[in-house]
């Protein structure tokens, strides 16, 4: 047994209810951070940042590969990769439609991300 499979059952990634506190009031567990850190690993990317926004944002809450990869100076092959890495981290769900994929953000992933970077005013 991997020690990724370990993690997932301790730290849920589709619970609707955030893994651990934010950062900011409690140290977060080794078994959580090692569930969570390739999800920012993800996000550190500059075009993989700007892929995530695209799809999260996309109006009907999904968008075509056809719509993103005009959108970059890169080639197909690249954009494929770099919307692969976002799958692989949780951070995107996919459909194939014919020719073409589908993605769409998993926003519960994006909650728990979001929860565990909270920091509360001064």
């Amino acid at each position: 047994m991997s020690k990724q499979a370990v993690a997932l059952t301790l730290t849920d990634l589709n619970a609707d209810t955030p893994c651990c506190p934010p950062i900011a009031q409690r140290r977060i567990p080794a078994e959580s951070a090692a569930v969570l850190a390739p999800a920012f690993k993800a996000l550190g990317d500059p075009v993989r940042l700007q892929l995530m926004s695209m799809i999260a944002s996309a109006p009907d809450g999904e968008i075509c590969v056809c719509d993103l990869t005009p959108a970059f100076e890169l080639s197909g092959p690249t954009i494929s990769h770099h919307l692969k890495t976002l799958r692989d981290a949780g951070l995107v769900d996919s459909d194939r439609r014919g020719t073409w994929v589908y993605y769409r953000a998993r926003p519960t992933i994006m909650r728990q991300l979001a929860a565990l970077l909270t920091v509360e005013a001064t």
